[in-house]
């Protein structure tokens, strides 16, 4: 279990609120504050309304480092506690738990300030609507700011003579977020290439050649947007958009953004050149930009690319996997009490540690010096002379190979003996969905098995202890041996499209079987037939200001647009046409999104893309267990063509495919389009072509294949 923080002004622990019967590491964290904390619920809602006072709610996550800051400052201190027992019901949330709640929150500060972030806080009425919020507030007034007593007694003195005039404007705010929260199903019109090439070119337009990426500092990786730009270079012949995403990736994985001794990516860069990080690591952003780095690799045959691929993929096997194949939440940018201390190095601790010869090409490589290219600005009491690694200098000669492989195995030695940052071992059906399928990919793609077994052990896991098969229920969130009560789109839409991916990787029609289960759970629970697209939540889900259907692809792509991917892939595969055409209508309602505004919504763009033809299909008929079927699944996989399915003779997959004629002896691969097939083939070459041929399939016969059978076999 999480400790609870012990206080820090006493030495002693204090008494632990009721956030320690929670389960939530970041809840656990606050246990020992000495705020009168209440999880989001009906305990606290009853308080509110029966003393009459408003709500503060407070919202973050475990490993946000705002989060940590504004704890130590305010919610320890005892004075600021006592002005929140005395005029308002406190209650803290794990934003990542209740994405849905968040989600309406961070929409009204976003309305009303322009900005938004963690920590958030926002002060509501007993009926739940907001009235004032922000984000972090100092302990003392700064830069024209109130400090967070000052705020909390102004709250308190205008609640107290001016009520009526609050609870009016809450009311009117609330009304504003469920008309922004409303989509028109009247006003959805089609979307097509020109969309798609529109959006490539704004994406395009912000695109930094000196450095990479897209837009100024701070510097997200944002992997959808790039993810698109391959799409669009592929349909588009656009060696533009290929060059600025395959230049993207080779300059983070260069940066100190990406860990250079552990492997994994930080959440993002707060430098326009992906040097120093904000050096949190979360599960989601390592999914996508596994993903990401597994295209580019495809597209570009650059083994830098590959080793970026396993680094990540091994640092989530090695740090973020639990013993029962689950993925933990995110790890902390702060250890010790100090943002980075645990991934940087001093130019003297390098001096200490490694040979003359060593440390020399250390220095080099890396860019370390004396004065080092990090401060903690955070700290009252920065730490000096403080290196993030970040490769300056790629050249090495055959000689500097074993000295730089010395050289790192002791920094990683000595690196481990460091008290690592906090880990939230949480896990969220959404974010293993993510990351399962990234592993599945990259298992077949970079021929590492290891990854596979992965993907399938979570898979497994996710079906033991998130999924209730008797009732069709996938849960949130699970953690020592508990599960939530929540469900959530995203969780239901990452599981689906994970599960593809690993179905695709392995044709084993189990993972088929499963993704088909909770895609009907997901249709059930969350689609919205007469007005179009997924509602983020279920109809019963207690305490929401409004019911949303969430279309933003930030940091972590919108439930809505994983579920038309992921949809429109599963459709293909099982031919379910009412899986596509709700799918397809989920793109219509947000096709003005897609139109005016392609940099919100660049993983529904994927969506648009796939739904342009039909997708091609690579059928394997013959025992998905054998070596031949592994053989020709390695070829499937081995070609950048995103707009394609894989499918085998097993299992709930369209009726054609099982129909298909099977040689006893080995598997053959039916490359078809639409409803024409190929001659069936062994030939891995005849697979790769087919995929690789931008004006059709491939007209060939199979090198070697005497099996017999029609040179075209259509469906009824």
């Amino acid at each position: 279990m999480t400790p609870v923080n012990d206080a820090k002004d006493t030495g002693e622990a204090r008494p632990i609120n009721r956030l320690g019967k929670e389960k939530s590491p970041y809840l656990l964290q606050h246990a020992r504050n000495p705020v009168d904390w209440f999880p989001w619920g009906d305990e606290a809602f009853a308080k509110a309304r029966k003393e009459g006072k408003p709500i503060l709610l407070s919202i973050g996550y475990s490993t946000c480092h705002w989060c940590h800051v504004m704890e130590r400052e305010s919610f320890e201190d005892k004075a600021t506690a006592d002005l929140l027992r005395e005029h308002f019901v406190s209650i803290k949330l794990d934003r990542e738990e209740r994405p849905d709640v968040d989600r309406i929150y961070m929409a009204f500060v976003q309305l009303t300030t322009g900005g938004g972030g963690w920590p958030l806080n926002v002060f509501l009425t007993p009926d739940l609507k907001p009235f004032y919020g922000g984000t972090y507030f100092p302990p003392e007034p700064k830069h024209g700011r109130p400090s967070f007593q000052q705020l909390l007694a102004r709250v308190a003195e205008l609640w107290k003579d001016r009520r009526g005039d609050l609870e009016e404007s809450a009311k009117d705010i609330a009304a504003r977020l469920q008309s922004m929260a409303e989509h028109d199903p009247a006003n959805a019109f089609p979307a097509g290439l020109r969309e798609l090439h529109g959006a490539a070119q704004a994406f395009l337009h912000e695109f930094d050649p000196l450095h990479g990426g897209f837009g100024g500092a701070p510097k997200f990786p944002r992997p959808s947007q790039p993810i698109f730009l391959l799409r669009a270079a592929r349909r588009f012949n656009d060696t533009t958009a290929r060059n600025a995403v395959v230049y993207t990736c080779e300059r983070m994985a260069s940066g100190g953004m990406n860990d250079q001794l552990g492997g994994g990516f930080a959440r993002y860069s707060v430098d326009d050149r992906w040097l120093v990080p904000h050096f949190e690591k979360m599960l989601y952003d390592n999914a996508q930009l596994l993903q990401l780095y597994v295209d580019a690799f495809l597209v570009s045959g650059d083994a830098a690319l590959a080793a970026a691929a396993r680094s990540t993929a091994d640092y989530v096997l090695r740090d973020m996997t639990s013993p029962e194949g689950a993925f933990y939440s995110a790890e902390d940018a702060d250890s010790e009490g100090h943002e980075g201390k645990f991934y940087c190095w001093t130019l003297a601790e390098l001096r200490g540690l490694l040979a003359r010869d060593e440390c020399a090409l250390v220095e080099r490589r890396f860019g370390v010096t004396a004065e080092g290219n990090f401060v903690d600005h955070s700290h009252p009491s920065p730490l000096p002379g403080q290196n993030v690694l970040s490769l300056v200098d790629p050249k090495l000669s055959d000689g500097e190979k074993p000295l730089l492989e010395s050289a790192l195995a002791k920094m990683r030695v000595e690196r481990s003996r460091r008290i690592r940052p906090h880990r939230d071992d949480k896990v969220l059906a959404s974010w293993n969905g993510m990351m399962l399928g990234a592993l599945a990919r990259a298992g077949v793609v970079l021929d590492a098995p290891e990854y596979i077994d992965a993907a399938a052990r979570n898979a497994s896991f996710i079906r033991e202890r998130l999924w209730e098969a008797a009732r069709g229920v996938l849960h949130h969130r699970w953690r020592e041996g508990e599960r939530d009560g929540v469900q959530l789109l995203g969780g239901h839409a990452n599981v689906v499209a994970g599960m593809v991916d690993l179905y695709e990787a392995t044709l084993d029609p189990r993972h088929l079987a499963f993704a088909v289960e909770v895609a009907e759970s997901m249709v059930r629970r969350f689609h919205d037939p007469q007005g179009g697209g997924f509602w983020e939540t279920t109809a019963d889900t207690p305490h929401l200001l409004v019911r949303t259907k969430d279309d933003y692809d930030g940091a972590e792509p919108s439930g809505n647009s994983v579920a038309a991917l992921a949809l429109l892939r599963l459709s293909a595969i099982c031919d379910r046409a009412d899986w596509r055409q709700a799918a397809e209508g989920t793109v219509r309602l947000f096709a003005q999104r897609l139109h005016q505004m392609p940099q919100a919504v660049p993983h529904l763009l994927l969506a648009l893309d796939f739904m342009q033809q039909e997708p091609r299909r690579v059928v394997l008929v013959g025992d998905w267990t054998c070596g031949s079927t592994a053989s020709l699944l390695k070829a499937a996989h081995g070609v950048y063509e995103p707009n394609r399915v894989i499918l085998g003779n097993h299992g709930p997959v369209d009726a054609f495919a099982r129909g298909l004629p099977v040689n006893p002896e080995f598997t053959r691969a039916f490359c078809c389009s639409g409803t024409a097939c190929e001659p069936p083939t062994r030939d891995r070459r005849v697979v790769r072509d087919f995929l690789a041929a931008k004006d059709g399939p491939v007209k060939r016969t199979a090198d070697g294949d005497t099996s017999s059978g029609p040179a075209s076999l259509r469906e009824p």
